[in-house]
């Protein structure tokens, strides 16, 4: 059921928040609903990125596969993790454990966190646009069902590679955005200095894309609990419905947007 934030926030204020030092990163979450937890690394192709968790586990006695975005708490794993920013071979790994959960036909759970895709000059050479929409054709028609969770940021198309599923919640304090308020603000105003006016006109926070239409939960921050018990009911339901339905389902929720 919908709930608004427990405390509305000016919506910069709520960007500022997400991206707050201590905050409970991806493997908080998995440590904390996901046990037998077997960690998978590397694309097959080039090598393994930090960046992005991704393995299988129990959400209860549900077997899933889980990607999370890491960010890492102090310097050290910010640096390793590359904060919470991934390469190609992050997504094309995400994309590796995808395909395999299909095989078996185990649901996918996605914890996004993440300012956006790295952006250096590495990263594209190495295919970091292709490796995004990669993943955005194949999850359009991935015959397992898919949740993502927006537990932090959740900023432009490095957020969006692991967020084409049948639902996405969010938790009460994240944000999720085609762009930053202040490279949104940059491009307008040639300054960040409006970062707060271009976060409004956004609409970037939990309550504003519920009323949109454009997510179908928001979730109670520190409630991990509640939130693996409402995962568990929501991917059963999922797991009930035929790969035609679940696949017409997702295709009809996307096609809406913008109507």
């Amino acid at each position: 059921m919908f709930r608004q934030a427990s405390k509305p926030q000016d919506d910069y204020q709520v960007v500022l928040g997400a991206r707050g030092e201590n905050r409970s990163t991806a493997k908080d979450y998995i440590q904390s609903m996901i046990s037998d937890f077997m960690e998978f690394h590397g694309d097959r192709y080039y090598g393994e990125d930090e960046a992005i968790i991704a393995g299988i586990g129990f959400l209860g006695d549900l077997p899933i596969t889980v990607i999370g975005i890491e960010k890492g708490k102090d310097t050290n794993e910010r640096i390793r993790h590359n904060f919470g920013s991934a390469h190609p071979e992050g997504y094309r790994k995400a994309l590796r454990l995808m395909k395999q959960a299909e095989k078996f036909h185990r649901p996918v759970l996605c914890l996004v966190d993440t300012a956006g895709a790295y952006c250096g000059i590495d990263a594209e050479e190495r295919g970091q646009g292709r490796a995004i929409a990669d993943n955005l054709a194949e999850m359009a028609d991935l015959k397992t069902p898919m949740i993502s969770v927006v537990i932090g940021e959740g900023g432009s198309g490095g957020a969006l590679a692991l967020s084409h599923t049948d639902r996405i919640w969010m938790m009460e304090d994240a944000y999720f955005s085609v762009v930053s308020p202040e490279s949104c603000a940059n491009i307008l105003w040639k300054s960040t200095e409006k970062a707060d006016v271009a976060a409004k006109a956004l609409g970037l926070t939990a309550n504003r894309l519920y009323e949109m239409g454009l997510i179908e939960k928001i979730c109670r921050k520190g409630k991990m609990k509640e939130l693996s018990e409402n995962l568990k009911k929501e991917f059963r339901l999922l797991l009930a419905k035929s790969v035609e339905e679940l696949l017409e389902e997702r295709y009809q929720r996307f096609r809406k947007i913008g109507y």
